[in-house]
Parts: C-alpha cells; sequence; structure tokens
C-alpha cells in the first residue's frame, strides 16, 4: 500500500479500534500456484494490548495459504465510499476514493484445538450478542459432540503482524470548510458507493487534526 505521510495511521489504539469495528478481513497468502486469498472473521486477541489476532480458517483453506508456514497478510477495510470532485465547489479537482485500510504481516501461530475453540466460541458471542436473543455455540441444539466436530473441520490462528502499514485516506488535505461538505453530502446518501460509517471516520479524523492545530497556535 503506497504510503502518504499525511494520511498514516500509527496510534496502536486507533488501530485496534479499527481492527475491532471491522472484523470481516482478507488473509492473502502464497500457494503452490501463486497468490491466493480467502475471507473470514477475525478477533483482537483479548489477552494482548497489541495488534494480535486470533481467528480461524476451514480446511482446506489451511493448506492453500500456508498457514503457519509462510508470512500472512491480513487486510482489514474500514470505511471507505467515493467522493466527487463536484463536492470541492469551484476548484480543479479530481474524483477521488477516501478509505480507511489497515494491513498486518506476519507468520501466523497455530492454535492447540481447545484454544481454538475458544476463539470460535468468542466469534459466535462477540456476533450475536446484539440480537435479542443471542444464542452461544453451544446453545441447544448443538452439543458438545456437534461443537466438537465443528472445531475439527477449522485451523485457527494467532497473527502477531510483524509489519503494519495503515492508512488513513479522509480528505486531511482540503479545507475545513471542504471536509465539512463531504462530510455532509456523504452522510445525506449524495452517492451510492458510500459506507453509511464514512462521515463518522471522517469527523474522528479531522476532529483530531483541529485539536492539534489547536493546541500548537
Amino acid at each position: 500500500m503506497r504510503q502518504n505521510p499525511s494520511f498514516a495511521m500509527t496510534d496502536v489504539a486507533e488501530l485496534r479500534r479499527v481492527i475491532d469495528d471491522n472484523p470481516w478481513v482478507t488473509l492473502v497468502g502464497t500457494g503452490e500456484a501463486g497468490l491466493v486469498a480467502s475471507h473470514y472473521a477475525v478477533l483482537l486477541d483479548g489477552d494482548r494490548d497489541d495488534l494480535t489476532i486470533v481467528g480461524h480458517v476451514g480446511r482446506p483453506d489451511d493448506a492453500i495459504l500456508g498457514l503457519g508456514e509462510r508470512e500472512l497478510l491480513v487486510v482489514v477495510q474500514g470505511p471507505h465510499g467515493y467522493v466527487s470532485p463536484s463536492w470541492y465547489g469551484d476548484a480543479a479537482a479530481v474524483p477521488t476514493w477516501n478509505f480507511v485500510s489497515v494491513h498486518l504481516s506476519g507468520v501466523p501461530e497455530i492454535l492447540e484445538p481447545e484454544e481454538n475453540l475458544r476463539v470460535l466460541d468468542r466469534l459466535v458471542d462477540r456476533f450475536e450478542s446484539s440480537f435479542a436473543q443471542p444464542r452461544g455455540m453451544w446453545s441447544p441444539p448443538n452439543d458438545e459432540d456437534f461443537v466438537r466436530r465443528l472445531e475439527r473441520g477449522t485451523v485457527g490462528f494467532r497473527l502477531t503482524p510483524t509489519r503494519v502499514d495503515a492508512k488513513r485516506k479522509l480528505s486531511q488535505n482540503r479545507t475545513d470548510d471542504v471536509v465539512d461538505t463531504i462530510i455532509e453530502r456523504v452522510e445525506a446518501g449524495a452517492s451510492p458507493y458510500v459506507d453509511p460509517r464514512l462521515g463518522a471516520e471522517m469527523r474522528r479524523a479531522h476532529e483530531a487534526l483541529r485539536s492539534a492545530r489547536r493546541a500548537s497556535s
């Protein structure tokens, strides 16, 4: 990912927030036939305060990705969307795409069955928690034999990244009034190609910039 110092993300707390808010990721590895990609949900490791993630893949994706043997790239895609040049007023401008993305690279550790089972349980609890009547992995009619068979069909992993590339391109190079206009258009649904969370992400980034400017003035 081409980096620009103005758009770089380095704050670990912010990176953790983006990962936690966007758990559906792309796993990119190198297989016998070349590059391969799979898509799974991940979680931040509950026992760590860094960028370590845990997750699982279904068999035989572990072999295809070389899980535990070769470097894995995890692409976390945050809110993103198309920005029309018409939103800049009369200034010369071209279309662009605002986005937040985090890339985590490293060789993952393969989890033992019992730890993999705990991770699977956490995943289910995380995504069921928003339902009025959440159903856990162990909830009837699921029984222990069923859950154990499910675990054996997956391979759990833990990835502590040895390289992190993160970018938050949210019109930081634009004036405050233009940024406010873009946020207004985004939140009004002026483009069909916009994640509805993009406006809030832009507000967060620009409030941080404005606070930094006030502190230095």
